[in-house]
């Protein structure tokens, strides 16, 4: 199985973890799926539905999308269910009690807590962490802590935490399988070859705006930014598409997953969305992993592991795909791409406060209370900042690898801490120079 597996160790690519244990895989595998009611939660059951025999859903947890989380519960009857709060768990108790399931009666697990222990529930073999932003860290570490293996949808996880969750991985266990479509094409076509790798290549689809210069930006209105022309996503991450945010955090998440030096990442737009990512070898060749725009193949690459089978996706037709192209990015118009490589150079907690930053600041675009171009001016003026006030060091500990487990919770706990905190007062500043002008703060 290492055959199947990107490099680990160094000197080219030190991959995250290692791969999962053989008996592992053995048997039907116990899921959880932090976000099922999400984009890639539902494309996973899809994936979960065309393989039934070889799956056991053991958990469900959504925010408060009660009523797509109850007819979930209700075909796959897994005996926990998780949501965010009081309200939606007394919401969904009842729509359970009105759909007379034959006795079925799952225990609710409520918020952040709820959504740690799901993730670590001794019975689960596997985690689908897909919970949208900063809130999906929660639920990443605590698998990450049981040993668990993770189809890690939450980018965030990693831009948030990658040096925490890489020592997590070493000292527990656990691992990681990357179900973002780039990051798992990256990981297909690093497997058995990864120290002869030289680039990773990131292609970004440039979003319902590719071409625009900034001047045409700055009315862009919300409906405009949700029409994405080739993915079908929830609105925060489409909003990242429109902008090119969502690059900048695949930025981090691929050093951080890779183990790469910065310097070696690259981002391609690639408007066709037919080539995934790439990879460029030391001899000069390039080995791209090519596929329809459609969430089940790397889903299912992940759910899988190590076997390829077929996910009822359509396959790409090579005679009809047209003509691919490949830009680079238009930094002027798009100056979200190069704020990931100022994260990973100044460090010190800077990749938090780019996240909480974007995440704020899309809230407030998509409530009217911002304009376009102000998200990046926004997330740029945080970043700025931070970095005046705070030196390069890492703001929490890290665990030893050979640390034990008390130890090595205790350091995620500190680090989970020190992570909100940061994170709050990034959005209550992004949030303060939308409301006064970023020139005017």
């Amino acid at each position: 199985m290492t055959a199947l597996w990107p490099g680990r160790g160094g000197p080219t690519i030190n991959y995250i973890s290692e791969p999962p244990a053989p008996e592992a895989l053995q048997g039907r595998r116990s899921i959880v799926i932090l976000g099922s009611t999400g984009s890639i939660g539902g494309n996973t059951l899809k994936v979960i539905r065309a393989h039934a025999d070889r799956f056991q859903v053991l958990g469900l947890a959504c925010a408060r999308s009660v009523s797509a989380l109850a007819a979930q519960a209700a075909e796959f009857r897994p005996p926990f269910l998780a949501v965010l709060d009081e309200q939606a768990a007394a919401d969904l108790q009842t729509q359970l009690r009105e759909a007379r399931l034959d006795g079925y009666a799952p225990e609710i697990l409520i918020g952040p807590d709820g959504y740690a222990r799901m993730a670590s529930l001794p019975e689960a073999r596997m985690v689908l962490s897909a919970q949208v932003g900063a809130a999906g860290l929660a639920g990443t570490l605590a698998a990450a802590l049981a040993g668990k293996i993770i189809a890690l949808a939450n980018k965030e996880s990693l831009v948030l935490a990658g040096d925490l969750l890489r020592r997590i991985c070493t000292a527990r266990g656990a691992v990681i399988l990357p179900v973002d479509s780039e990051h798992n094409a990256l990981f297909q076509c690093l497997a058995g070859r990864g120290q002869d790798a030289q680039e990773l290549i990131l292609t970004a689809s440039g979003g319902p705006f590719r071409g625009r210069s900034r001047a045409d930006l700055l009315h862009v209105t919300r409906e405009q930014a949700l029409k994405h022309p080739n993915w079908s996503m929830g609105a925060k991450i489409t909003i990242d598409s429109a902008t090119m945010m969502n690059k900048a955090l695949e930025v981090v998440e691929a050093y951080h997953l890779y183990g790469i030096p910065a310097d070696a990442l690259r981002v391609a737009v690639h408007p066709q969305s037919v080539v995934h990512s790439l990879v460029r070898f030391r001899d000069g060749g390039l080995l791209a992993q090519m596929g329809p725009a459609d969430m089940r193949l790397p889903i299912g690459h992940c759910l899988l592991w190590p076997e390829c089978l077929s996910v009822n996706a359509p396959g790409l037709d090579l005679f009809s795909c047209g003509p691919l192209e490949f830009f680079e990015p238009d930094p002027e118009a798009f100056p979200a791409v190069s704020l990931a490589w100022q994260a990973l150079e100044h460090r010190g907690g800077t990749c938090v406060v780019m996240n909480a930053a974007n995440e704020a600041a899309v809230e407030l675009f998509l409530a009217g209370h911002c304009g376009f171009t102000d998200i990046t001016d926004i997330i740029a003026e945080v970043m700025a900042r931070h970095e005046r006030k705070t030196d390069s060091c890492q703001p929490w500990s890290l665990p030893d690898p050979s640390a034990g487990p008390e130890s090595t919770a205790a350091h995620a706990c500190e680090a989970m801490e020190r992570i909100i905190i940061l994170d709050q007062q990034s959005r209550a500043l992004a949030r303060k120079l939308a409301r006064s002008g970023v020139s005017e703060c």
